[in-house]
């Protein structure tokens, strides 16, 4: 009996420590997880704070970074034509070529020369080394000439190009220059550097220094006749007397010549 009640006590107590151990293995019930913490985050672009497209390019900057453009670059803010570059090219799909002068060539222009022009003149001089359209060297071989900027065309906006095999030249009836290096370019903007300022006549023609007059051509001198020859008393004196002799003479030689008929 004892014997049967020591086999039924371990088994309870091996079937109570099965439980508690398989209890013990069980997985706990989760905790309750805090809502997660999200980083911040920026906030997303609004229209005005969207960030240009990829390609977009920014021309003072390009002109900052090349160096020697100070005078163009101030030009371009002070007249607005900054703007005016970033919309196009955000908006064109035929792109631009702008041909930059350097400082040195604005310091040939006769000095102050800025400072008389209007804003108008201003903006017009920046719009005439502006050509509406993306232009490669290669392309300059095939271009119409005259070429239209954005000042516009016609006989007081020339800009005639004339390329060569290692050159480009560009006239303006007023300057005539050359393409001196590429300061950048893509598939969109192509940006030249210009030892001069390309001057339109519809601004400079009539600030341009007047020719100098061309002297009369000397008049060929004639010789003096002597007052005494033409107005002389004496001299008309003297014609008359020769005269009346003249005349005495024909009248006595007729006389004789008439008796000499008589007596014969």
């Amino acid at each position: 009996m004892k014997q049967q009640y020591s086999i039924s006590s371990c088994s309870i107590f091996l079937l109570f420590l099965h439980y508690t151990i398989a209890f013990a293995q069980s997985p706990a019930a989760a905790p309750a997880q805090a809502p997660a913490v999200v980083g911040a985050q920026p906030p997303a672009a609004t229209p005005t704070q969207v960030a240009a497209p990829h390609g977009i390019t920014n021309v003072t900057k390009i002109l900052e970074k090349a160096a020697h453009f100070t005078i163009f670059i101030r030009l371009l803010r002070s007249t607005q034509e900054e703007n005016h570059l970033f919309s196009a090219l955000n908006d064109s799909s035929s792109g631009l070529t702008i041909f930059a002068p350097t400082d040195s060539a604005f310091s040939e222009l006769k000095s102050g020369i800025l400072n008389t022009l209007s804003d108008g003149d201003k903006s017009e001089l920046v719009k005439f080394h502006v050509v509406p359209t993306f232009l490669s060297t290669s392309q300059f071989q095939t271009v119409s000439n005259p070429l239209g900027t954005w000042a516009g065309t016609g006989n007081r906006l020339p800009l005639n190009v004339t390329s060569y095999p290692n050159s480009v030249n560009i006239t303006t009836g007023l300057t005539n220059t050359s393409l001196s290096g590429t300061v950048y370019t893509d598939n969109q903007l192509a940006i030249y550097k210009i030892e001069k300022v390309l001057l339109p006549k519809d601004i400079f023609a009539s600030n341009a220094p007047a020719p100098a007059p061309v002297a009369p051509a000397p008049e060929k001198p004639t010789k003096a006749v002597p007052a005494a020859d033409v107005e002389s008393p004496v001299a008309s004196e003297d014609i008359s007397g020769a005269l009346m002799f003249t005349h005495n003479h024909v009248v006595e030689s007729l006389a004789i010549v008439a008796a000499a008929m008589l007596a014969f």
